[in-house]
């Protein structure tokens, strides 16, 4: 009976490890596809070099592939007779090297035919043939791409999306809350935080009325952003014409 009793346990063990491991190990291999997709690098991707950064600081959760044909057409344009395009070929060629070296990216060379190809082509057939993405600065592919419903992606949109809403020039109305750290400066805040530092703008802190700032220059730190700025000068206004008052004589007829 206990024999009986002990197989019998055993086998809803056995029988509930197997689905327990069925549902999760399914589960996270379905996860780890959706969350790893491929992202076929070009030419001039490479050659711009931003990646690289993006790749240290640990934004580049995908699988990022260089096709040895992008490698080849980096060769090519290194040996080439065009100075400038031979200098941005070998920074390119650089660029591959290091981000092999990353430990927070995943980045491999994938071995794809060196054929005659155009490389373009070739990038699209393997995003189509690996249901992956290519990663472009080329506006050119991103339209063909379109075309054969292939996703691209640009990072020129993410460095895009990172810019500062304002630019030096750019003129804003700001209250001015506090006294900077040093002397004449005045501290604002944008909606988002930012901390603006105006130079002579001491007076105005803590006045319930704003000024208007022209924007100067901008920093962006580990430890966040920051704006600093001028008091924006008074638009001259303008005279305007006086009217001559009629006189009420008559104009002389001859």
């Amino acid at each position: 009976m206990e024999l009986f009793i002990y197989i019998t346990l055993s086998a809803i063990l056995l029988e509930t490890t197997a689905l327990t491991v069925k549902t999760f190990g399914s589960k996270s291999v379905r996860t780890g596809q959706k969350a790893r997709r491929k992202v076929f690098v070009d030419t001039s991707t490479l050659m711009d070099g931003r990646i690289l950064s993006v790749a240290k600081a640990g934004f580049l959760g995908d699988e990022i592939l260089i096709p040895r044909s992008v490698i080849r057409e980096l060769q090519l344009l290194a040996d080439g007779s065009d100075s400038d395009k031979r200098s941005r070929a070998r920074f390119g060629l650089d660029v591959a090297n290091e981000l092999e070296r990353v430990e927070m990216a995943q980045v491999e060379i994938f071995p794809d035919s060196t054929e005659r190809t155009k490389v373009d082509e070739r990038l699209i057939e393997l995003a189509k043939e690996y249901h992956g993405t290519i990663l472009t600065n080329d506006f050119n592919l991103i339209k063909v791409a379109a075309t054969e419903k292939v996703d691209a992606i640009n990072i020129n949109d993410l460095a895009q999306g990172l810019r500062s809403e304002y630019l030096p020039g750019d003129h804003l109305t700001v209250k001015v809350v506090n006294v900077g750290s040093n002397p004449h400066q005045g501290v604002a805040y944008l909606p988002d935080g930012t901390m603006v530092v105006i130079d002579d703008a001491e007076r105005y802190a803590g006045k319930k009325f704003p000024v208007e700032i022209e924007f100067v220059r901008y920093l962006q730190t580990a430890s966040g952003k920051m704006m600093f700025a001028k008091l924006a000068e008074p638009k001259p206004k303008q005279k305007k014409n006086p009217r001559r008052k009629p006189t009420g004589r008559q104009p002389k007829q001859h």
